[in-house]
């Protein structure tokens, strides 16, 4: 349980990138991105040399799952996930590194909250319980909080289904070809798809 915890803590305090922006004035979304693309570099040459050359490091015995051991780790695939969403969905008003096909939406902080604080929040509630799919009033606690936290950012139905879609993400855990599919890669990239499409295509639609 207390490994259980830290690596919980450790995943919440990745928050702090997306709020930086938010919050502080100097930190654009240029910096953002930069950030994530130097820490990929590093995670990936870690992963690299702890999956084929073989790194005894306790930090990666006590943050890591049994899965996780001889497969890309969750810190990593959730580091891909933020700069996926980072690089698609850059907001209004940001100076991004590259120009992305996609109009500029406000969805990236809130999918980037909803895996940093949504995901160990319902990790949280359902500690100890093997199960692939989470019990259901976990999942109504998670969808209340992501819903809570994308409603600060995007308009209500985009904040719902942008809920709904993390919290799908992260009720179950799918197992492809005895390979986990981890909720790290999946929540950001979801609820940001799930959030822009409402916003784009739904005031359209008839009432």
């Amino acid at each position: 349980m207390d490994d259980e915890v830290t690596r919980r803590l450790v995943h919440a305090s990745t928050s702090a990138l997306p709020l930086a922006y938010v919050y502080v004035a100097e930190i654009s979304w240029r910096h953002v991105q930069a950030f994530l693309v130097l820490a990929m570099v590093g995670a990936l040459g870690l992963e690299i040399v702890r999956l084929y050359v073989g790194l005894e490091w306790w930090i990666f015995d006590r943050l890591t799952r049994e899965y996780e051991q001889e497969n890309l780790a969750a810190y990593f695939l959730g580091g891909v996930a933020l700069t996926l969403v980072a690089f698609a969905f850059p907001p209004p008003g940001a100076d991004p590194l590259f120009s992305s096909p996609i109009d500029p939406s406000p969805v990236a902080v809130p999918a980037m909250l909803m895996l940093t604080i949504g995901d160990p929040f319902s990790g949280l509630l359902g500690a100890g319980e093997l199960r692939s799919v989470k019990q259901t009033w976990v999942l109504l606690a998670t969808f209340g909080l992501t819903t809570l936290i994308a409603s600060a950012f995007v308009p209500p139905a985009g904040a719902i289904l942008g809920g709904l879609a993390a919290t799908a993400a992260d009720g179950a855990k799918p197992v492809v070809r005895g390979y986990v599919v981890d909720d790290n890669l999946t929540i950001a990239p979801a609820a940001a798809v799930t959030m822009f499409l409402a916003i784009e295509y739904l005031p359209a639609l008839p009432l």
